[in-house]
């Protein structure tokens, strides 16, 4: 294939070490980059002349809507790639329709999280939250030194994976040196499979009943919304942990606010719903929650690898090899 006509669709401020110089300078080895200041909208006269010419149409966080009307106002389309996670909400289907294929980045972005996870895991397993602000609030050791010999540690805690999603079996795989005994619910696969990736298989219930530690990373779908719900929330141990990456819609978060009020759980949240609290919600206030806004994900110098995976899927595509990161249509309603 020729050097193909490749145009940027995204939000600068919200791509920025997404393509860095030297990814821009790879990816002008590659094709023609007709423009590197990236599209924000198609409907004005510099996106009808790019678009009239791309051939790869490279898509990011805060870019425009890939439409129906794409196809048609870049008649020579033959790939779209998104430098970022999902394209629910970002690609139509239409797109697909037309026989574009579509490739993404969210194996890379997979990688931050999954190490943002580990880091949630150990830190909970230690109390370190707890440590921490008892500390800070008597400046001596009289709280802090008796916890020490509390039943906390990482030391043969269970660990509860709900969802073997592509975080979930990084997750599992970052989880394999210590020692951990690893409990994972995913309806998709059997107690074979589970065992192939060195987890035990457990239903949701039971897995919320065992686990010192739970971590959500099944995707948003109908059948997950709520899936922690208050009577799920019930079954946690005492001074259990629950840990979110994945989507705020997977927990009733009226009663996991009700658990946490209680004190008898612990919360770690990187995602809630809505995606930012009402300023009077107690998810900011309450000493056993740790709440981040969305960070997980590729933040900074991260992002850098969304760029890479792209190009190298563009390279893949333009010297004929398979794409690796391909997404079907019919797979869309599953994935993340």
């Amino acid at each position: 294939m020729s050097q193909p006509a490749i145009v940027l669709a995204m939000q600068p401020s919200r791509t920025e070490h997404v393509l860095p110089d030297e990814v821009l300078r790879r990816l002008s080895g590659i094709g023609r980059l007709l423009d590197s200041k990236p599209l924000q909208r198609f409907d004005d006269e510099r996106a009808r002349r790019l678009l009239a010419q791309a051939e790869i149409l490279i898509t990011g966080w805060g870019g425009p809507y890939v439409g129906p009307e794409i196809p048609v106002a870049a008649p020579h389309l033959k790939l779209v790639v998104h430098a970022a996670g999902t394209v629910k909400g970002v690609i139509d289907d239409a797109i697909f329709e037309a026989g574009i294929p579509v490739s993404h980045s969210a194996e890379a972005n997979a990688v931050p999280v999954a190490e943002f996870t580990l880091a949630a895991i150990i830190f909970a397993g230690k109390r370190v939250f707890r440590f921490r602000d008892l500390y800070v609030a008597d400046r001596n050791r009289n709280r802090t030194h008796p916890m020490q010999r509390e039943a906390i540690g990482n030391y043969r805690r269970t660990v509860g994976i709900v969802g073997a999603s592509r975080i979930g079996r990084r997750v599992i795989e970052l989880l394999k040196p210590f020692d951990y005994r690893l409990l994972l619910a995913d309806p998709t696969l059997d107690a074979t499979e589970a065992a192939g990736l060195g987890t035990e298989k457990a239903d949701l219930d039971e897995l919320m009943r065992q686990a010192d530690i739970v971590s959500l990373h099944a995707p948003s779908l109908p059948s997950t919304q709520h899936m922690i719900d208050a009577r799920r929330l019930s079954l946690m141990k005492d001074g259990a942990t629950l840990i979110n990456t994945a989507r705020g819609i997977l927990i009733d978060e009226a009663a996991l606010l009700s658990a946490l009020k209680t004190g008898r759980i612990d919360a770690v949240l990187d995602v809630t719903d809505p995606e930012i609290p009402e300023a009077a919600s107690a998810f900011y206030d309450l000493p056993n929650v740790f709440l981040t806004p969305h960070i997980a994900g590729a933040i900074g110098l991260e992002r850098a690898r969304l760029g890479e995976m792209a190009v190298d899927e563009i390279e893949r595509f333009v010297t004929g090899q398979p794409l690796l990161y391909q997404i079907h249509l019919e797979n869309l309603e599953n994935i993340a």
